[in-house]
């Protein structure tokens, strides 16, 4: 009973160690004044009459109330940035980004079709202003952050949004790899920067058709390697298209850095010919 206690304290606090407020990230600074955030009169209410981003013109009169024509905008594009913002604690908070406005108690704030430039982002726990600053958001790029009352906002990363998809599987994942903390991964590619499948199929179709012998198709994978990580899989496909054997050891010991999904490395075992090749490579993924 003594060992099963003493193994929970470990897990937890491993967990706690590994992913700890304040230890990843840039902080971001808190724009709002000490006046305004202490103000008991500071709730947020919404004002109908303005539009604090300027993204969109709001067809509404005077008093307050929409018009009645409406300008139909159709297939208008705002833009094809994203920001996922959370705050891992409990409470009702609400999040004012831009134009956009998300409140729950969820902790997950994902905000898309934003425009590329500073936008201004503002934090409220039950209406009343905790914190407010500038992001600036960059075309095609998803924006990665954590908020903590007691610690303050962080710019955990910024990653690249390929054809307006996630690139991920598990939500957890997107703030979570910045503290070290690896999620499930699989052939689709949860982590941000792994290439997907399509667009593996095409670096592949490219590569045979530029490069033909052995070194320059090494020369053109270490080139896209610099920006890309592939899954085990993938790899195995890259090795296998190798001619020598000597290149293949060569290869695979140099992809294993750019792997995300190490524990599923030995499929790459399938891509050699001769067993002391593999018992090569098994040796060097032991010792890494």
């Amino acid at each position: 009973m003594k060992n099963i206690f003493m193994s929970v304290l470990f897990l937890v606090g491993s967990f706690s160690f590994a992913q700890e407020a304040g230890k990843a990230g840039e902080l971001l600074k808190n724009e709002a004044s000490k006046t305004e955030i202490e103000s008991p009169n500071a709730k947020r209410t919404e004002n109908r009459n303005s539009n604090n981003s300027g993204f969109r013109n709001q067809n509404r009169n005077n008093n307050g109330f929409r018009g009645k024509n409406p300008n139909y905008q159709w297939n208008q594009q705002y833009g094809y940035s994203e920001v996922f913002l959370r705050i891992p604690e409990q409470g009702m908070f609400s999040v004012e980004l831009g134009d956009q406005f998300i409140s729950n108690n969820s902790g997950r704030f994902r905000f898309f079709d934003l425009p590329s430039g500073r936008i201004p982002v503002s934090i409220y726990e039950n209406g009343y202003l905790l914190y407010r600053t500038t992001l600036n958001v960059r075309n095609n790029s998803r924006l990665v952050l954590d908020f903590f009352t007691n610690e303050g906002l962080f710019l955990l990363d910024s990653y690249p949004v390929q054809n307006q998809s996630y690139g991920f599987n598990d939500w957890n994942d997107v703030w979570n790899n910045p503290y070290g903390n690896s999620g499930g991964w699989n052939d689709g590619g949860s982590y941000p920067n792994v290439m997907d499948n399509q667009t593996f199929q095409g670096f592949m179709a490219m590569m045979k058709e530029k490069a033909w012998f052995d070194d320059k198709k090494m020369m053109f994978i270490s080139q896209q390697g610099k920006h890309t990580l592939f899954t085990s899989n993938q790899i195995r496909i890259l090795v296998k298209d190798l001619s020598f054997d000597k290149n293949k050891i060569s290869l695979a010991k140099s992809m294993f850095s750019k792997c995300v999904d190490k524990h599923k490395y030995f499929l790459v075992y399938d891509a050699f010919d001769f067993e002391s090749s593999k018992r090569e490579l098994m040796e060097f993924v032991q010792n890494s």
